[in-house]
């Protein structure tokens, strides 16, 4: 199957979509990527990469055709809005002048973690190739937005939802990360047979469970990682309040690996709380290390801030973090929290309170060791049985195909509940 993959976030910025086309090539599909050239998350173009490209590379077999874009910098809310806007301008530009002239391409898969403007080109590509598109939604605007606080305008606000209204209607299928989207979606008027569930999955990289990979030196004691985003989504201010309750703990550890638009205020706290020898900041590291950081670990963490949205989502690390076969600490609401104690992979606590948070990090930093290993088990065997790569690509591969069948033969989608 010939596919156009459109998404503003590419390798060699560290995203989950990096993998799903490794593994689509992998299975012998041909796929072309339109992308953006790669600024996130520090705000900064990366090394050899800028206005003046490059526009064509090769990743792992696919063919990626690069767009000029204005990075997103940091902390300018005018910054990151100029950023999404590009994209979308120099997309649809892409798509006139950039892509093949006669792709002929069977399907559009489109990776939406933020911003949902990803859809604009899309559904424009959509049209000029006539064939179905396919629109993973793994963060729902403009409930984000409300839930961030990066727009207040009601008015702002109003015409987000009928813009994401306007692009699930051009979308064969919509996939969603969390069973519970699915509501969401089906309220702008879209056909419940339209709406998919297509979680995240462990990457390759971490289910070859790779431990050679070189990585700081750690501190000695009790190490609870967290990895990823530094933003305003992950509520640092509780995290940091939960070690400043556990300061007399200088056994237990706070190690970030990351880096985000909260990391330089996220430090400045770390100094002024006198946190120094507890909480560290790593910075960002490859993905290709993160098995390391996780065999390192005790305990691994995992949280989001206590808003209505957040609580629907399934934040796409916490596969990985199963997959890793380490305890999870949460402080989370809703799908994230009833599959860890579903699971019975950690300790989970309601988002936004910290003391909870110190007590679970507490109580596992005291637990005796085979019962935190039997909490690693029980998280490796649930994501085995849930969220293995191969199964979910299984998944997409019937979607893909369906969506095509469904669009020659010009009808809508039609598949089961099970399915």
């Amino acid at each position: 199957m010939r596919l156009l993959l459109i998404t503003q976030y590419f390798w060699p910025e560290s995203f989950r979509v990096n993998d799903l086309v490794e593994g689509l090539v992998e299975r012998g599909h041909e796929v072309t990527v339109l992308t953006g050239q790669p600024n996130y998350p520090t705000g900064r173009f990366y090394s050899g990469y800028g206005w003046r490209g490059p526009a064509r590379e090769n990743y792992s077999g696919a063919a990626i055709f690069r767009v000029p874009l204005f990075a997103r910098g940091s902390g300018s809310g005018l910054r990151l809005a100029l950023n999404y806007l590009s994209f979308v301008v120099f997309s649809l530009w892409g798509i006139m002048f950039r892509l093949p002239r006669d792709p002929d391409f069977d399907a559009i898969f489109v990776f939406e973690p933020s911003p949902v403007t990803v859809g604009i080109p899309a559904a424009f590509a959509r049209w000029r190739y006539r064939v179905p598109m396919l629109f993973w939604v793994l963060d729902l605007w403009p409930e984000s937005l409300t839930a961030t606080e990066a727009v207040k305008s009601k008015f702002v606000l109003s015409l987000v939802a009928r813009l994401v209204q306007w692009i699930y209607s051009k979308c064969d299928q919509v996939l969603v990360q969390s069973q519970a989207f699915i509501p969401e979606i089906c309220k702008y008027g879209i056909d419940r047979s339209r709406v998919r569930y297509f979680p995240n999955w462990g990457e390759a990289v971490l289910e070859k469970s790779k431990k050679t990979n070189p990585i700081p030196t750690l501190p000695d004691g009790f190490r609870i990682i967290f990895t990823g985003n530094i933003g305003a989504a992950q509520d640092f201010p509780s995290i940091l309040d939960a070690a400043t309750k556990l300061r007399h703990r200088s056994d237990i550890h706070w190690i970030i690996v990351g880096e985000g638009r909260m990391a330089a205020w996220a430090r400045a706290q770390v100094v002024r709380r006198g946190l120094g020898n507890t909480v560290h900041f790593l910075g960002q590291h490859p993905l290709d290390t993160m098995p390391a950081f996780f065999t390192a670990a005790d305990a691994v963490l995992l949280s989001l801030r206590n808003e209505p949205v957040f609580s629907l989502t399934v934040p796409g690390k916490l596969q990985s973090y199963l997959a890793a076969g380490q305890p999870v600490l949460a402080m989370l609401d809703g799908e994230g929290c009833r599959i860890i104690d579903e699971a019975e992979a950690g300790l989970s606590c309601p988002a936004g309170d910290s003391g909870a948070l110190a007590l679970a990090a507490k109580r596992l930093a005291d637990m005796p060791a085979a019962e935190r290993s039997q909490l690693g088990d029980n998280a490796r065997l649930y994501f085995a049985q849930h969220f293995e790569r191969e199964g979910v690509f299984d998944r997409l591969e019937l979607f893909l195909r369906d969506a095509v069948k469904n669009h020659r033969a010009g009808g809508g989608v039609r598949l089961t509940d099970e399915q």
